[in-house]
């Protein structure tokens, strides 16, 4: 871990640097995603046997949070990108050698929306649809794609059943001009487009054999950081993510503040107001982190003692995950509203950390509604109802 970080630190004002450029083109500048790889942070979750640290998943969450308040975009793409070797382990060892046995560099995208089809055929399967939402796919050269199973006439069968499914990038088209947002611009999450692809069956799992545990189970992994949860493990890097930008909303605000005299003539510095408010929003960032890092050693404490996650633990989870990015959202606005009108010039960083933290939290797993009523009932014994309210617990 302490090497990750001592990486990123000695890249940081480089990193930090490109977060403009990065915005400009609507995806990672070249040289930006090279320092990414320089770090070793996308190898933190990957198998040791493809070059991977196979690392704790708190020390993987603190190493994007550093990236992310450097710049939003750069620790976004490691956030999710960096996930995706942590699924890769616990697939085929034919399909882990495809995409690691040449290059143990080479990146994975997603995203696992269901917005396709596949359909039966010998051997595999026949693929078609559209997603939205490929975080840092420019760089990536296979993607993890969710599906509905089909019947023969390629129609989703009832009740639904999601599958993941591996592709290589010649099997699928990334949509140029799909991605113009208010924030994480630089993430380039652009739209992905399959057309009667071909996918052997080994590169299909049911997903419900992720979020079941029988997949790392079964694919014989050792380490108790594969038997964390699913859905603890795939939103740690967009959460952490979301944190670090308002920690690097902070740190932007601290440095502006110092010398700043407002309209008033009162310097920042003499203003019991704005430092109060600067230090509470400071606690409930902090706050955020601590919770969320907390979250993953704990699972991992109970994976490494062979202790059974229930599900009532896993709703808890991710309402930890949810507030914490909500928390740390909150305390974000509370110092750029103190920021005064410069604070919002497009030369100044607190106004892209401060786009780019509402676009992280407009993502699906950070939508508050389902999870809260989900953890409600179950820690009131209430039996949650199937169906979309489950989608992500």
């Amino acid at each position: 871990m302490s090497e990750v970080l001592d990486q990123i630190e000695a890249r940081a004002e480089e990193i930090a640097a490109l977060g403009p450029s990065n915005e400009k083109l609507g995806r990672l500048d070249d040289r930006a995603a090279e320092l990414l790889r320089e770090t070793g942070v996308i190898r933190m979750l990957q198998p040791a046997k493809y070059g991977g640290a196979e690392a704790h998943p708190a020390d993987f969450a603190e190493a994007v949070m550093r990236l992310a308040s450097l710049d939003g975009s750069t620790g976004w793409v490691a956030g999710i990108v960096g996930v995706h070797p942590w699924e890769m382990a616990m697939c085929d060892p034919r399909v882990q050698e495809e995409v690691w046995g040449e290059d143990n560099d080479t990146w994975i995208a997603s995203p696992y929306a269901p917005m396709g089809v596949i359909r039966p055929v010998d051997g595999g399967y026949v693929f078609n649809g559209r997603w939205q939402f490929s975080s840092g796919t420019d760089h990536c050269d296979w993607i993890f794609l969710g599906a509905y199973l089909g019947d023969e006439k390629g129609e989703a069968i009832m009740p639904p059943r999601v599958h993941h499914v591996i592709l290589p990038r010649s099997d699928y088209t990334i949509v140029e001009d799909s991605w113009d947002v208010v924030g994480l611009r630089g993430t380039g999450s652009k739209d992905i487009i399959v057309e009667d692809a071909f996918i052997p069956d080994y590169r299909v799992v049911e997903f419900s054999r992720f979020t079941d545990g029988s997949q790392p189970r079964e694919a014989g992994l050792t380490n108790p950081t594969y038997h964390i949860p699913f859905t603890t493990a795939f939103p740690l890097g967009i959460t952490s993510a979301v944190i670090g930008i308002a920690e690097g909303a902070l740190a932007a605000h601290l440095a502006y503040q110092r010398t700043r005299v407002q309209i008033t003539g009162t310097k920042v510095k003499d203003d019991p107001h704005v430092l109060f408010a600067i230090s509470q929003a400071a606690a409930e960032i902090h706050a955020s982190r601590v919770t969320m890092l907390d979250n993953a050693r704990r699972f991992h404490d109970k994976a490494e003692r062979g202790e059974e996650v229930t599900f009532a633990e896993r709703a808890e989870s991710r309402r930890t995950q949810v507030s914490a990015a909500w928390r740390a959202v909150r305390a974000m606005d509370e110092v750029v509203a103190r920021s005064g009108g410069n604070g919002m010039r497009m030369d100044n960083p607190i106004q892209r950390f401060w786009r780019d933290g509402h676009m992280g939290l407009a993502h699906a797993i950070h939508v508050p509604g389902s999870v809260f009523h989900v953890q409600s009932l179950t820690a009131m014994d209430v039996t949650p109802p199937p169906g979309p309210m489950l989608s992500m617990i």
